[in-house]
């Protein structure tokens, strides 16, 4: 009973130091996990780098333009954190059959490949990224279709 108690309290201050994560991206600009886990600790959380960092990808953050960005809502960690990355995607095009090119401001492409990643849309086989290209595989030019309209309408490109 004494070790589920643990348990239990453990997750509580996960949960709380989660909520007062996402907080405090919500309510400024973060650029580095140590000015999260300063204000964090200025609360009174007890927190680590790792445990940070494990937050951080457990919640879908991501980076992009050097700064941390929260998911939008719930429903952002299946559906990948879009609505924060539009601003950042710039362009699409097809290349090929199976291959599509998405381009982004620089330094964002990561961030928004590992949201579509995170999605794992049916019609995505894989992405690489760079600085600010995207290449996302498509198993089929159907899917590249497929793929390429739910860009448009996710980016209002």
């Amino acid at each position: 009973m004494h070790n589920l108690r643990i348990i239990m309290q453990a997750d509580l201050l996960q949960t709380e130091r989660r909520t007062a994560i996402l907080r405090i991206l919500r309510g400024s600009s973060v650029r580095k996990q140590t000015e999260i886990m300063r204000l964090l600790r200025a609360e009174g959380h007890e927190v680590t780098q790792s445990s940070i960092s494990r937050d951080l990808r457990d919640l879908g953050v991501l980076k992009a333009a050097g700064r941390y960005l929260p998911p939008s809502d719930e429903s952002s960690r299946t559906q990948g954190n879009f609505s924060s990355l539009k601003q950042f995607v710039r362009g699409v095009a097809a290349a090929g059959a199976c291959l599509t090119v998405l381009r982004t401001t620089i330094g964002a492409a990561q961030s928004v490949a590992t949201a579509i990643d995170n999605a794992q849309w049916a019609e995505v086989v894989g992405t690489i990224s760079g600085d600010d290209t995207i290449f996302i595989a498509t198993a089929t030019g159907a899917a590249q279709v497929a793929l390429v309209a739910r860009l448009h309408d996710l980016f209002n490109l």
